[in-house]
């Protein structure tokens, strides 16, 4: 390993157990990428630092331009996600399990959900590995996607508008970026967790386990004619 970009990183140099080295760090958050795509039977994957900002990436991505749809049983950073991106919304009384459309056709909020091959083609499917989730790296998320170029694109967006494979002296931003990148050390927790974790039943997840939101006052006034 290049000590240069590894020395006091434990997270990452403990992955040797499993016979993994690297030599940039951006090659351990590639390769979580990799296996979490490869499980869920996606082409691509881009990890970034919540579930919440894997979402807003989508919404950017495709320049939606409507009005969304929202189960009223949801977490509430997404729908606050939203209103920050400028995207008008409806809350309205789905009863939904393991995942949802946010976008028919487009976006999928799967935060919650873990399963074998469930990649729906053509979609953005978002998941989260919030410490409640079935891989409990504390924060983090991810887009599993089969579009190679929104994948490219997707990687500068999460990475400040650069390619995370170059040195920044060598990079040319060319669109706005954000800095919702998953860092090497969580990436190395997610493999960490993923060997060992895999095999165990996830949770299955429903609008059951959340709150209605429009019982807050932030969110009251948000329903639509059913």
């Amino acid at each position: 390993m290049n000590k240069s970009y590894f020395y006091n990183r434990p997270d990452i140099e403990n992955l040797q157990e499993y016979g993994l080295k690297f030599e940039q760090t951006w090659q351990v958050t590639d390769y979580f990428e990799r296996i979490v795509a490869e499980y869920f039977g996606a082409p691509y994957a881009v990890a970034t630092d919540c579930c919440t900002h894997a979402l807003e990436l989508c919404f950017k991505a495709i320049n939606y331009q409507g009005t969304v749809t929202v189960p009223k049983h949801t977490y509430m950073s997404v729908p606050m996600m939203l209103d920050k991106i400028n995207v008008p919304y409806h809350l309205v009384d789905i009863s939904w399990e393991k995942c949802y459309n946010l976008v028919p056709g487009h976006i999928i909020d799967a935060a919650t959900m873990w399963e074998a091959n469930s990649y729906q083609a053509g979609h953005l499917m978002c998941i989260s590995f919030q410490f409640k989730k079935h891989i409990p790296i504390g924060r983090g998320g991810i887009i599993l996607l089969d579009d190679h170029i929104q994948y490219k694109r997707l990687k500068r967006m999460c990475h400040d508008g650069r390619d995370p494979t170059k040195n920044q002296f060598d990079d040319n931003v060319t669109e706005l970026g954000y800095h919702y990148y998953m860092t090497p050390e969580d990436a190395a927790r997610g493999i960490h967790l993923f060997n060992n974790l895999k095999d165990k039943t996830p949770t299955i997840w429903s609008w059951k386990n959340y709150k209605d939101l429009t019982d807050m006052d932030f969110f009251k006034g948000r329903t639509s004619a059913e």
